[in-house]
């Protein structure tokens, strides 16, 4: 990812929240020669020093047959928005994007369609990070339907080798830009502008302390 020293998100803490907290994302690899990319939600995992992401693709999909072994990226992206060159004190200025995003790079390796505990502790992870009240319904449900479910899924795992973030709420603007750029986000109707400028108003509230 192409990332200029301003726009630097290096804090792996803060990397790994905004996964968490943004966790429908890009997995894309190369099948057949090609790149192909699938959304899809993911959980993150820390075991020990690593940081490994972890989802399910249908069966179906040609990405889960050609998976395993192979380099993946996964993106996950925040909120965003477009910011006009109206908000700037120079007229001689151009639109831009103001957004968030961390990509973790790494290989990838996907589970036996036998190994149905495997599989099990998979969801059990999803449904633990997006609604834990599902789990009591998931365990009910009959045995036969739960098995079906199972065997149309291929679990993954991406051992992430390198986490790379950008973070760009510009910072390359006067203070007064980027107050007036973050109140009219902060003002508009749509929902992924509002809180692109809620972050950078929280960001300025933090560096005037």
């Amino acid at each position: 990812m192409y990332v200029p020293a301003t726009n630097r998100f290096e804090d792996r803490t803060a990397q790994i929240a905004f996964m968490r907290k943004h966790p429908f994302a890009t997995l894309v690899s190369v099948v057949d020669g090609v790149p192909f990319a699938t959304q899809l939600p993911l959980t993150v995992r820390e075991p020990g020093e690593r940081v490994s992401v972890r989802g399910h693709l249908a069966r179906a999909n040609p990405q889960a047959g050609a998976l395993d072994g192979q380099p993946a990226l996964a993106v996950f992206s925040g909120p965003h928005a477009y910011v006009s060159p109206g908000h700037y004190e120079a007229v001689q200025n151009v639109p831009t994007w103001n957004y968030l995003a961390v990509h973790a790079l790494g290989t990838a390796s996907t589970m036996a369609a036998n190994d149905v505990p495997g599989h099990e502790a998979l969801l059990a992870e999803l449904i633990a990070a997006v609604e834990p009240g599902y789990q009591a319904q998931w365990d009910g449900l009959p045995e036969r339907y739960r098995a079906g479910k199972l065997r149309g899924i291929v679990g993954f795992e991406v051992q992430a080798t390198r986490l790379e973030g950008k973070a760009k709420p510009s910072q390359n603007r006067t203070a007064a830009e980027r107050t007036r750029i973050a109140n009219a986000l902060a003002t508009s109707d749509d929902a992924a502008a509002r809180e692109t400028g809620r972050l950078m108003l929280q960001a300025a509230a933090r560096t005037a302390r």
